[in-house]
């Protein structure tokens, strides 16, 4: 009988290099690729269909061993659990099954002697109670940080005194404070946990998941019942789902064969195909055949899907039954997602409008969400803590609220995903610090389980929620705060900035009218024009005949710039009329609620960065650095120099001028940051953000200053004095360098371009430029290549600009290959090499260590 083989390989994270054979060719094929990643594979079975189920388990040198969490994956085994829905606790598992398991998972922790936490992983088949161990972590796992904030038990610090030597019974329980770390918490609620991934900034890459990872970031959403804290789920993610029944911008597959395809075969967008098919009229049995997603989650899924086709009977909201709206809200219903509904039927409505009003009418209708404490027993023992979350399911405020002004609320950053990550949290973190320092009251809203901004200890009251318009308004109303700060969380909340300020809400900094003046990209560059400030040609998007027009002027390549994003979503080069028309057809859409603008694109310009704090318009304190690519490499790909390295002070002056006059004209109150192009020493404008920017943490590291502590004050309204900079008078430099993940995403194009492909960062001293540098690259995984370079040396300008650099690797004794045209162009200036044509490079792939090409550069073993 052939059996499906799953391979994986050894001391390797995220399931990498691992895959599935079912024939001869794939095994040799994952097999050569998994060694590649490690000397040692293992080659199992593949249990199809079967549950996938994780405990974490805490053990003491006195053998003292309880189960702290345990959760259940969504989907089924073959989808590695970085890359599945997990639920907490686990919902399916009979009584027998769950304690079976519990069991098996204790007697491992103390066969292999664990003294603090491991996580164990089975597989199990529900038709017959038959399990196979997966695997065992004897660490602190992925997982690990997940059940972490799902229970309330602060796994990585009770693992930490445990290897001190200290017993579960001698520990507190950091939640109640009056009994011990030996207890396995009790949830009275719901936790899911749902990955996000941004597989479409790669162009060629396949969407399907699988036994890697792909996935750039998490959420976990917790609600009183699964339903709820899934739909929670799906709007946490932020893209641009209102939760699981999303009725605006659904694009329909064209056939029941093509739907049960992508049903069978899983991809990033399989959770909306189940939506699809409930649509379609599948059957609940017909999509466990095809998925072999637990018929449970299923039915869950069905129980939203039948609220929502009970609302659609109604053709106006306030005609909505009373229980009918409170069971919608119970099950996660956003009052958007009801909103949209309503506005399918009549689109004369506004439906930001139609948001408003249903808010009101629950309100007056009494159906609103009450604050409910995370404290770990079930209210079994009395507990105080300030971890919060919000659900329909209670009927009254675990806590009481001060309403004295003394708080200060913070909207955190969000899901990490390709161009927010820890560097916004960073941010976060030294803000609370900070309202914490000034003596008001720290209120962090977050849900991501992977960030220290939402650890329970940070602030004064965590509340662990989604960031949207209406759940921040709820939480508003409650706190009666101080004010709100916009500027620390990245994108998420910028965005939510005019809606919070058109409902009165107080935001602390910069004005909420100066943001939308810098966010929208129209009004920016028609301010830039005003200040008579440089920056590259532009012409808003609009006008197709103005556009040839306009490129005929300009000539291609052109930019294409979208207004409210982050790492360069829908960004794009264009360089010519066919990729015009293209982007024209395909992305002009989104111009419908911001406007996108064309600019000129500069080639081979230097890109350089200020970040600063002003207050009342004058700049306090800044930091200037730049890049070593030349622009046209997103901010966050490229590889930044801190002091700046290579630049004349009269450029510096030039930057300082134009900044203090974009701060003074928009008011600056908080952290900004600007970009500029400098050319034949001319210096333009690119953008400006009115928030913390990616490169803060780094320059404040840097430079031992830490500017997120001076920007909170400024945001308290603290009078602060300018300070000078000291960046001119170190005598060493950082070099900050961008982690990739191409080898995991199959198929991908790894030329970096204007939307931003990098997934981490490290950042490293030196006292040279040379020395941070090559520290650097290190640090993010690259070798120094021992004997074979590839070079492509594109136009003859990169040519003559990289031939001193091969006449050096050629004189160290590399054997250099070279395309066609490099070829010829290294032969006629001494240089032996091997031709290769550039389609064929990949036949070359286990003999090049290091492909140049033009001013790019790729190390194959990354």
């Amino acid at each position: 009988k052939a059996l499906l083989i799953i391979i994986r390989s050894a001391y390797t994270l995220g399931g990498l290099g691992s895959g599935f054979a079912k024939n001869v060719h794939d095994l040799k094929k994952i097999v050569s690729k998994a060694f590649s990643y490690s000397s040692q594979i293992v080659v199992e079975e593949y249990l199809e269909g079967w549950k996938e189920i994780e405990y974490e388990i805490v053990r003491d040198q006195y053998d003292n061993c309880i189960a702290v969490c345990n959760m259940e994956n969504f989907d089924p085994i073959g989808i590695h659990t970085g890359e599945s829905i997990v639920v907490a606790p686990s919902q399916t598992l009979t009584n027998s099954e769950y304690y079976s398991l519990r069991k098996l998972a204790i007697h491992i922790a103390r066969d292999f002697h664990i003294v603090g936490e491991c996580n164990v992983q089975f597989a199990l088949d529900s038709s017959s109670e038959d399990y196979r161990v997966i695997e065992v972590n004897a660490r602190l796992s992925r997982s690990s940080a997940l059940a972490s904030k799902a229970t309330g038990y602060p796994l990585a610090f009770v693992a930490a005194k445990l290897s001190l030597g200290y017993g579960l019974h001698e520990l507190k329980n950091s939640v109640t404070k009056n009994t011990s770390a030996f207890f396995e918490p009790a949830l009275d609620y719901v936790v899911c946990k749902i990955p996000r991934w941004d597989l479409k900034k790669f162009y060629g890459v396949s969407n399907r998941i699988g036994s890697s990872m792909k996935s750039v970031g998490e959420v976990m959403a917790i609600g009183g019942s699964f339903e709820e804290a899934f739909q929670k789920g799906i709007r946490m993610l932020d893209i641009g789902m209102q939760g699981f029944i999303n009725i605006m911008n659904k694009k329909k597959l064209k056939s029941a064969r093509l739907l049960k395809e992508s049903l069978k075969k899983p991809t990033d967008q399989r959770i909306f195909f189940l939506e699809e098919a409930l649509e379609e009229g599948f059957s609940i049995k017909e999509i466990h055949h095809l998925t072999k997603i637990d018929l449970w989650f299923l039915y869950q899924l069905d129980n939203i899907f039948q609220t929502k086709k009970k609302i659609d009977r109604f053709d106006n909201f306030m005609d909505l039954p009373e229980e009918l709206l409170r069971k919608a809200k119970k099950e996660g219903f956003s009052d958007i997602q009801i909103a949209s509904i309503f506005y399918k039927k009549n689109r004369n409505h506004n439906i930001s409008n139609l948001e408003k009003e249903i808010r009101e009418h629950r309100k007056v209708k009494n159906i609103v969400p009450h604050v409910r404490q995370i404290d770990t027993l079930a209210s079994e023992y009395p507990a105080h803590t300030n971890y919060l979350y919000l659900t329909y399911h209670a009927i009254q405020h675990d806590i009481l609220y001060e309403k004295d002004e003394k708080s200060v609320i913070t909207l955190g950053s969000g899901v990490y995903r390709i161009g927010s990550s820890v560097e916004f949290d960073w941010c976060c973190v030294n803000a609370l610090n900070t309202i914490h320092k000034e003596s008001y009251r720290s209120i962090m809203i977050n849900y991501n389980p992977e960030t220290v901004s939402t650890d329970f200890d940070l602030c004064d009251r965590l509340y662990f929620e989604e960031l949207t318009l209406e759940r921040v308004l709820d939480i508003i109303e409650l706190e009666k705060p101080k004010g709100t700060i916009v500027s620390m969380g990245g994108q998420i909340p910028n965005n939510l900035v005019l809606r919070l300020y058109e409902r009165k809400v107080k935001i602390l900094g910069t004005s909420p009218v100066s943001i939308d003046k810098v966010e929208n990209r129209y009004k920016f560059s028609n301010a830039m024009d005003h200040l008579k400030i440089k920056q590259p040609k532009w012409k808003e998007l609009s006008d197709f005949d103005a556009i040839y027009k306009f490129i005929k002027e300009v000539d291609f390549p052109i930019l294409v710039r979208p207004s409210y994003v982050l790492s360069g979503a829908d960004m794009n080069v264009i360089s010519n009329p066919e990729e015009l028309q293209h982007y024209l057809r395909e992305k002009v859409s989104i111009s419908s609620e911001y406007p996108l603008i064309i600019t000129e694109f500069i080639k081979n310009a230097k890109e350089i960065e200020l970040d600063a704090v002003s207050q009342n318009g004058e700049i306090l304190y800044y930091a200037i650095s730049e890049h070593v690519e030349f622009a046209g490499v997103h901010s966050g790909d490229a590889t930044l120099v801190y002091p700046p390295h290579n630049l004349y002070l009269s450029t510096l002056k030039e930057i300082i001028r134009i900044s203090k006059k974009i701060s003074k004209y928009f008011n600056i109150s908080g952290p900004f940051n600007i970009q500029f192009l400098s050319k034949d020493n001319e210096i333009k404008v690119i953008e400006c953000n009115l928030r913390a920017s990616r490169s803060f943490p780094f320059v404040s590291k840097v430079s031992h200053f830490n500017m997120i502590e001076l920007a909170t004050q400024v945001l308290l309204g603290k009078k602060r004095n300018k300070l000078e900079p000291n960046f001119l008078s170190t005598n060493y430099l950082g070099v900050k360098a961008s982690q990739f993940s191409f080898s995991r995403l199959q198929d991908a194009d790894p030329i970096l371009g204007v939307d931003m492909a990098s997934t981490g960062e490290v950042g490293c001293l030196g006292d040279t430029f040379d020395e941070a540098l090559l520290k650097s690259m290190l640090s993010v995984g690259y070798t120094v290549p021992k004997k074979n370079i590839l070079i492509s040396g594109g136009p003859i300008e990169s040519k003559l600009d990289l031939l001193e650099a091969i006449k050096l690797l050629y004189k160290k004794g590399y054997i250099l290959f070279s395309t066609e045209g490099t070829n010829s162009f290294l032969s006629h200036n001494g240089i032996p090499s091997i031709k290769v044509y550039w389609p064929n490079v990949k036949k070359y792939s286990n003999v090049i260590e290091l492909i140049i090409r033009s001013n790019f550069i790729f190390f194959i073993n990354s």
